[in-house]
């Protein structure tokens, strides 16, 4: 059994006007995995469980401890250096077969620049990043990324808590997560530029091993908000691993954390447990009901400024959005209204993630001789750190929110949501891949659908509109 906190009640103001009861080798790779206000528990408390009945035993034959295995979706771009910052790369063409995104452009495309010309850097917090084995040149690819792109340089914060591993640039597996690391620093610094960022690494990427980095995190309190852009199939997870995250995702929101996982790349599936082929499932951890799970989209805007014109569902060669319905936890109260299945739904909420529109950054695979090799990174785990960014920002302005979701459905969504989101209805997150022997293996997904559906979520936001516009009332 979970303990209730009381906390105190918040309403947009249009709640106080009676209107609460309407209806409301560098190649493309994806990314698998082989393996507020608190809580407003009043509403939460009974809407998810977990009893001896929701999490079985695996086979004897799976081992104990799973690692995650990251494959960044990406393709390459171009070089820069310090000496040309003002650089323009083909793919910001809107006559590119492939295109893609500077930071500024996405800032522009989803309402984030205003914020930050009114002043909004989210100065004085922290963006926690959890990723493995860590990024010997996180700092100058990051410096690179700044200068190129006019943002302010930061320095990157590096805690490795439980000691790491000598980098090993001939190791595809660090490699992928260095990866991952440059994409998600990035990309947080981009949309925060004043906030602090702690790049929390994990000693490999074990599935025990990523759990004690996060309650190493937690329990110190390193930051404000997490990012976690990693995830594996739910029914592999270990059953101790699934309570011993949402222990930490608990302690979180209390401590007025927001936490945020990307929901996957391929689409309505994951890779089974032992690999060999993919499986209908959710991911985890965004399928924890504390965690936000960010989903992904294909964005459309003008070219190289991006000004928004339109998303649709991201799937094509690169990946797909994950999406989905647990079957650990059952749905909880803030979803009601919103998802018909009786699990919690994935993802809640979405942000460009296509490689085609994919955002530019700096990546030298852990070896200072490919410094100033820019590439196009695509997938959830893009969307993650960047909603992580912006929740920064709102508690620059508003304080601590803590767990996001109850707000996003019960409030934003249900009284500002045509004016907030933008409610992505195209599209859906059915893939084919092949198995280990060559066979075609169809997972059918769910379709994009008007208001929360199981591949975007509630859709993207324009953060300008929800800071500044008429959302801004619906904070704590």
């Amino acid at each position: 059994m979970y303990k209730v906190y009381v906390v105190k009640k918040r309403y947009c103001t249009h709640l106080l006007k009676g209107s609460f009861m309407q209806k409301p080798g560098l190649k493309n790779r994806l990314i698998t995995g082989s393996v507020g206000f608190t809580l407003l528990l009043g509403m939460l408390a009974s809407a998810f469980f977990f009893s001896a009945g929701t999490i079985t035993a695996h086979a004897a034959t799976r081992p104990s401890s799973h690692s995650m295995s990251v494959h960044p979706i990406y393709r390459y771009a171009g070089k820069a250096n310090n000496a040309n910052p003002n650089v323009t790369f083909g793919c910001q063409s809107a006559a590119a077969a492939v295109q893609c995104f500077s930071p500024l452009a996405l800032r522009k495309a989803y309402g984030i620049q205003p914020v930050i010309d009114a002043g909004i850097k989210g100065k004085g917090k922290t963006i926690v990043i959890i990723d493995a084995f860590g990024d010997p040149t996180v700092q100058q690819d990051l410096d690179l990324f700044s200068s190129v792109f006019g943002i302010p340089t930061t320095t990157v914060h590096v805690v490795a808590p439980f000691g790491t591993l000598p980098f090993d640039t001939s190791d595809d597996n660090m490699v992928g997560w260095s990866g991952e690391i440059a994409l998600d620093v990035e990309s947080a610094h981009a949309i925060a530029p004043d906030a602090k960022i702690t790049l929390v690494i994990s000693r490999t990427n074990d599935d025990i091993d990523i759990q004690k980095a996060l309650d190493y995190v937690v329990d110190h309190r390193l930051g404000d908000v997490i990012s976690q852009s990693y995830g594996e199939a739910e029914s592999c997870v270990d059953p101790k691993i699934l309570k011993a995250q949402h222990r930490s995702f608990e302690k979180a929101a209390l401590k007025g954390i927001t936490v945020f996982a990307s929901s996957g790349d391929d689409g309505a599936a994951e890779s089974s447990c032992d690999g060999n082929t993919i499986i209908k499932d959710a991911s985890s951890p965004a399928s924890d009901p504390l965690v936000t799970a960010v989903g992904g989209t294909h964005l459309v805007a003008s070219q190289p400024d991006g000004a928004y014109v339109s998303e649709s569902a991201w799937n094509d060669e690169f990946g797909a959005s994950g999406g989905g319905y647990s079957k650990v936890y059952s749905r909880p109260s803030f979803q009601n209204g919103y998802v018909k299945n009786k699990g919690r739904g994935v993802p809640d909420v979405a942000y460009s993630g296509d490689v085609n529109g994919g955002l530019l950054v700096a990546w030298s695979g852990g070896d200072p001789a490919n410094l100033g090799d820019i590439f196009i990174f695509g997938g959830t785990s893009a969307g993650s750190p960047q909603w992580a960014a912006m929740a920064a920002l709102v508690d620059s302005v508003f304080g601590l929110q803590g767990d996001i979701n109850p707000l996003l459905y019960k409030f934003i969504a249900r009284v500002e949501y045509k004016k907030v989101f933008h409610d992505i209805t195209v599209g859906d997150n059915t893939v084919t891949e092949e198995d280990v022997d060559g066979n075609l293996v169809t997972i059918t997904g769910f379709p994009a659908t008007p208001k929360w559906d199981a591949v975007t979520g509630l859709g993207s936001i324009d953060l300008g509109k929800a800071i500044l516009g008429i959302g801004k009332s619906c904070w704590s």
